[in-house]
């Protein structure tokens, strides 16, 4: 259980992420990532990487610069663009739908429009899943250059979509709807130069 607790990244490195030891039994026709940031980084970012054998940006969270997040699905991404200059906590949660592509986005609690991205496809379960880095490849080949920096916590992953209600529920840290690992039953690995701090 890591309520009120943040895995803090102090600096730039090559290697240092957080692993998560858990991932979808089943391959996936829906799913949602929520986590919450605080970083005054501007270089681009990676805050969460889920990488397969055959797609290393299966599912992926970056932040390419200020004022915009990437989500990727099978390699291919939709862009969200969001306030800047805040120096506030960023919570963000994505989902998106196999049948109908469509991706869902909220900042803060907030929904953004809805876009579309890869119809039909599925997402595989063989994957290694880690925190602040980018993964170039299926378990390594990290770049210093995409790793974050400073606080990540308050992360869920769930095999199906949620909406406004279950965004504003992770952000307080009361899920109604299980997921598949969360921040009060959390399964992780601190690789290199990562700090678990109230």
């Amino acid at each position: 259980d890591l309520i009120n607790r943040a895995f803090v990244f102090p600096q730039e490195t090559q290697d240092s992420h957080v692993q998560v030891m858990a991932k979808p039994e089943q391959p996936l026709q829906n799913f949602t990532v929520c986590l919450q940031s605080y970083t005054d980084l501007t270089r681009p970012y990676s805050l969460f990487s889920y990488a397969t054998k055959v797609q290393d940006n299966e599912i992926l969270l970056l932040k390419p610069k200020s004022g915009e997040y990437r989500f990727y699905v099978g390699g291919k991404f939709v862009s969200f663009h969001v306030p800047t200059g805040t120096m506030e906590k960023e919570h963000v949660c994505a989902s998106w739908e196999s049948t109908t592509g469509i991706v869902g986005f909220w900042f803060n609690g907030k929904p953004w429009p809805r876009k579309g991205l890869q119809k039909g496809y599925t997402v595989g379960t063989e994957a290694v899943i880690v925190l602040g880095q980018k993964q170039v490849s299926f378990r390594g080949g990290f770049d210093a250059q995409q790793s974050f920096m400073e606080e990540i916590s308050a992360v869920y992953m769930w095999d199906k979509g949620i909406f406004n209600r279950g965004v504003l529920e992770a952000m307080r840290d009361i899920p109604f709807e299980a997921p598949i690992f969360g921040w009060r039953n959390f399964p992780y690995k601190m690789v290199g130069e990562v700090y678990l701090k109230p």
